[in-house]
């Protein structure tokens, strides 16, 4: 993005505030050390000690992910951690439902079948009717159980504490009770936080709950699962997975997980959507003002979730 559009998206500042824009690349601008709200690079994964080091003023930190895990445990306490809370429900649940219908649909077969000019008639299986299981049930996982209930299926939402239902929103498990949860679902979607928690939370006792024809979408982050045990099974055939997010990420070529057989790989580009630099910076932008009038800012990172 270049700096014309960046200012562009976030609009003119509020009054005494001044707004640099660097890519991180090159001589730092000479107001780093009086920066007091830094908006990294989205997906920013290196060099973010090195750039800390450098804003011995700064005092909030807005993200443009939902994901908070590459920032949690390395500000001091002086600085807020926001995070983009709202900002990729819509794209992230867009990019669920695409890769379910596809992995039910065996349109990845047809694709090939297409290269080849070969004809390759049968029948597949379908979403309706399916029982799916959604692990975290924040803005993402709200907007994927809503997107699910128009295709009659029967949806179960877990989270890191139980809570019962209230007015339109559903009650919603406990993910200690995973395992008398995972071997009725048929589809079960990860789209949690990578916290100290959920790192390996799909295990192969997890993964092993599941039922036999059952299929794993990760749309989280790749820590969250064993790369061994969700490869073992897929080379196994008992499962099926579509995953957005890998560990390692990038996914190193000789790494065996590509010619898993059963597995629908997207390079980590559910909230990569034309639309979501224009979300972002609004965020930016309420933030910022929220900021400057001493008002409480919204999306706050606390104890790692």
């Amino acid at each position: 993005m270049s700096t014309e559009q960046a200012r562009d998206l976030v609009g003119p500042p509020p009054p005494g505030v001044t707004i640099t824009v660097w890519n991180g690349s090159g001589e730092p601008p000479a107001t780093l050390p009086e920066v007091r709200f830094w908006v990294p690079q989205m997906l920013m994964a290196a060099g973010i000690d090195a750039i800390l080091g450098q804003l011995p003023a700064l005092r909030v930190v807005q993200l443009t992910t939902a994901g908070a895990d590459a920032f949690i445990g390395r500000l001091p306490d002086s600085v807020l951690l926001c995070d983009a809370r709202g900002v990729h429900g819509g794209s992230t649940s867009e990019w669920v439902l695409a890769v379910v219908l596809a992995a039910l649909r065996e349109i990845p077969r047809f694709v090939r079948a297409q290269d080849e000019r070969r004809w390759d008639y049968t029948f597949t299986g379908e979403l309706a009717d399916k029982r799916v299981l959604v692990v975290g049930a924040g803005d993402v996982g709200g907007q994927i159980r809503r997107k699910l209930l128009t295709f009659d299926t029967e949806v179960t939402m877990v989270a890191r504490r139980a809570r019962p239902a209230t007015g339109a929103e559903p009650a919603v498990h406990a993910v200690a009770e995973l395992p008398e949860l995972l071997p009725a679902a048929d589809v079960v979607v990860v789209v949690v936080p990578l916290t100290d928690a959920t790192r390996g939370l799909v295990d192969a006792a997890f993964l092993g709950a599941m039922p036999d024809g059952a299929l794993f979408v990760n749309g989280a982050r790749g820590p969250v699962v064993d790369t061994a045990a969700l490869t073992a099974e897929l080379r196994s055939g008992r499962l099926r997975a579509a995953v957005d997010v890998t560990d390692p990420e990038p996914l190193p070529a000789d790494h065996p997980l590509w010619s898993a057989p059963g597995l629908l790989l997207t390079p980590h580009v559910a909230g990569s959507v034309h639309g979501f630099p224009r979300r972002a910076y609004a965020l930016v932008r309420e933030q910022l003002q929220r900021w400057v009038a001493g008002e409480p800012l919204i999306n706050r990172v606390v104890d790692g979730y």
